[in-house]
């Protein structure tokens, strides 16, 4: 596999001459990322992690299947007609490429915000895209972890322990385009010192191997 990391939320992996594209949303470049994508995962509705009117576009163009949590159904309009459901446990193929979903809830922002439907992705039985959650995968051995590094929903100290807990061989920031260039010089000597693997934070556009 190959692996694209655009901006906050967004992945682009290539395997087999097939696209799959993890959470293209508002901040992440989402008609570049899904210049000829496959399929589509989406972890959640919130639209730093799904941008409808890109994906309305792309789907006029080139079909594809987005699979999601069942109640994007309500967020995604006219694009709803492309979407699959999944459900928290549920094994299948996108792009080509196994994927298994995890988890099932967003991480609590405020008591007084609700709770959406949030999935974390395991793609290739390799790479970990946990979404707006710090669920720790069971029974699974992650070689490549994205951790979402900053949000309104977490702490340092949880995505240290998270990040501790998955115990990838390496990880990636994941979730940082609220961040300034202060910000993520200290997080990035933070993690890098803490993570207990090995860390770090790729450029938009960076291409790696998966």
């Amino acid at each position: 596999m190959r692996l694209t990391k655009y901006a906050h939320s967004c992945l682009r992996v290539e395997h087999d001459g097939a696209v799959l594209v993890v959470d293209p949303g508002v901040f992440s470049d989402a008609e570049s990322a899904l210049d000829g994508a496959d399929a589509v995962l989406i972890t959640h509705e919130h639209p730093d992690h799904v941008d409808v009117a890109a994906l309305d576009r792309h789907l006029r163009r080139r079909p594809l299947v987005v699979h999601a949590p069942a109640s994007l159904a309500g967020t995604l309009g006219d694009a709803a007609e492309a979407l699959r459901p999944v459900a928290p446990g549920e094994q299948f193929t996108a792009a080509g490429i196994t994927v298994r979903a995890y988890g099932g809830r967003h991480a609590v922002i405020h008591p007084d915000i609700p709770v959406v439907d949030n999935l974390a992705y395991l793609i290739g039985d390799r790479v970990y895209h946990p979404g707006d959650s710090l669920v720790v995968p069971e029974d699974v051995r992650v070689d490549t972890l994205f951790a979402p590094i900053h949000a309104p929903w977490s702490k340092f100290s949880e995505v240290v322990d998270f990040i501790r807990a998955v115990a990838p061989r390496r990880a990636f920031a994941l979730h940082d385009a609220l961040l300034n260039a202060n910000g993520l010089g200290v997080l990035d000597r933070q993690y890098t010192a803490l993570s207990n693997c090995e860390y770090r934070r790729l450029e938009p556009g960076t291409r790696i191997d998966g």
